[in-house]
């Protein structure tokens, strides 16, 4: 079985970046526009539904085919940025994510979009995962911290904006292409991002890859198709007995991968890494906390428009301060004494609590709800970025593309699980929008509250590891991570 090297936080030497600052504006927007398309057919899904006139089964794969195919090949995207080069799998991935916008916005039937969808989820799974990979390589330090401040900002902004954009688009019927423009804005845009990766991203390092676990990834697809189709489509469907099925065989398929994985030489996944307690507790304190954000996405916008009557650019523009904050808790977070920033991920879930639970019982509107959100939005941030950080610091470089697989899968599992209980929840409480949307909110809190627990309990496990582990190493961990 493959083991990890506790000793080293380094990994194989690769060829850095000459203009850091711009590599990394070159990857995250990457990232952002990626998480653009997540989120930006939900508001155009009803002027797609006019145009195109796709039953209901065509409607959702539209919506969530993106999803689908991006949610399950993260971890193979992120095996073969490090197999082939994490440059060469970025560029690949961009292009063919700007043909297949381009491809979606000509579409002239359901069944094409769909098809293009698809393809543009498998683009993206193929391009995401070498943006972490490429932070932790190629970054240390307070260098590192704010690089993932910042991943942190495109993550969640990418999903506002996406809203937004929507909206904005959609509204104003460009050309009179009515939906069209919400994927043609992507085709411009890459292709400039294209020309800038070719220039300014490092580099791949020499020599000759691993093989790809065919095997391995074929068993992976399998167990997270198994789990993604029932939780994206069942809500829809009213759970009928083939999602439940499909749940349940999700776990001796999962068993068969970890079985495999234990036994090749190059496995997909090393399972060392998600054995160890600070990864398994920090992925679970990270997939809760996240999980919660977009699922509130989701509810709130079905409360504010179809509760309270406002528009879709409305219920976009007011997560807006949830942005601005979240972007604000990462790098505030290395600026605190050193006491005070290892606590600030327990802090920060804590108040992200309150904030759903406020938000629930006052079903707060207008300023109120946005400024509300707006401390929501720095309780998030103050948990994410340095969780994203104690990961990067007690996991090797050379398993770069295993936590960036694990980590990004993580993120969208846990979406998309969030979504589909707490719609379902939202949907399912009798009485109307204002109690369901009280119902709903009191979850989230009571999900953030787990967070809290999970990145307790991850915090003690760094301090165990560290303990531990060699005077050279938990001066590295120091140096990469102060929490």
């Amino acid at each position: 079985m493959p083991s990890i090297d506790h000793t080293s936080v380094s990994g194989p030497p690769t060829t850095g970046p000459r203009r850091p600052a711009l590599m990394l504006a070159v990857l995250l927007a990457g990232q952002f526009i990626v998480n653009i398309d997540i989120a930006v057919v939900n508001v155009a899904g009803p002027a797609v539904e006019e145009d195109l006139r796709p039953s209901a089964g065509g409607l959702e794969l539209v919506v969530s085919g993106y999803t689908l195919a991006y949610a399950v090949l993260l971890v193979t995207g992120a095996r073969l940025g490090q197999a082939r080069g994490h440059r060469r799998m970025f560029l690949l991935g961009l292009g063919a994510f700007t043909a297949a916008s381009l491809a979606c916005g000509l579409a002239p039937s359901t069944g094409a979009l769909v098809a293009a969808r698809l393809v543009q989820g498998a683009a993206g799974a193929l391009m995401v995962p070498q943006v972490l990979s490429g932070i932790q390589l190629h970054f240390t330090g307070p260098a590192r911290a704010r690089a993932q401040g910042l991943l942190a900002v495109a993550l969640s902004g990418g999903a506002v904006a996406g809203q937004v954009l929507g909206g904005v688009l959609v509204s104003a019927d460009v050309g009179g292409l009515g939906w069209r423009p919400v994927f043609l804005v992507n085709v411009p845009a890459g292709i400039a991002l294209l020309a800038a990766g070719a220039r300014l991203l490092p580099a791949d390092a020499g020599g000759r890859g691993a093989r790809l676990d065919l095997g391995g990834a074929a068993l992976l697809s399998a167990a997270a198709l198994l789990a993604v189709v029932p939780l994206l489509f069942g809500r829809e469907a009213g759970w009928p007995p083939w999602t439940w099925a499909s749940l349940a065989a999700c776990v001796p398929v999962t068993a068969l991968f970890v079985r495999r994985q234990r036994r090749v030489e190059s496995p997909l996944l090393a399972p060392g890494v998600l054995g160890r307690p600070v990864v398994a507790w920090t992925l679970g304190a990270l997939g809760a906390a996240t999980g919660t954000y977009y699922a509130m996405m989701f509810v709130l916008a079905l409360y504010l428009q179809d509760g309270l009557g406002h528009s879709a650019l409305f219920s976009g523009l007011v997560l807006v301060p949830w942005v601005a904050a979240f972007g604000v808790g990462g790098p505030l977070v290395p600026r605190l004494p050193a006491r005070l920033a290892a606590r600030a991920p327990v802090a920060g879930y804590l108040l992200l609590a309150s904030v759903y639970a406020a938000v629930g019982l006052t079903r707060a509107d207008g300023a109120v709800l946005a400024v509300l959100l707006g401390f929501g939005g720095l309780g998030l941030g103050l948990g994410f970025a340095p969780q994203l950080g104690r990961l990067t610091a007690h996991v090797p470089d050379r398993y770069a593309a295993d936590l960036s697989g694990l980590v990004n899968m993580n993120f969208q599992l846990a979406g998309v699980a969030g979504v589909a209980v707490f719609g379902t929840l939202y949907l399912g409480v009798p009485g109307g929008h204002g109690p369901a949307f009280t119902a709903v909110m009191l979850g989230f809190g009571g999900t953030a509250l787990a967070a809290t627990g999970a990145s307790f309990a991850g915090r003690r496990a760094a301090r165990r590891e560290d303990q531990g582990s060699s005077p050279a190493r938990r001066a590295a961990v120091t140096a990469s991570s102060r929490v």
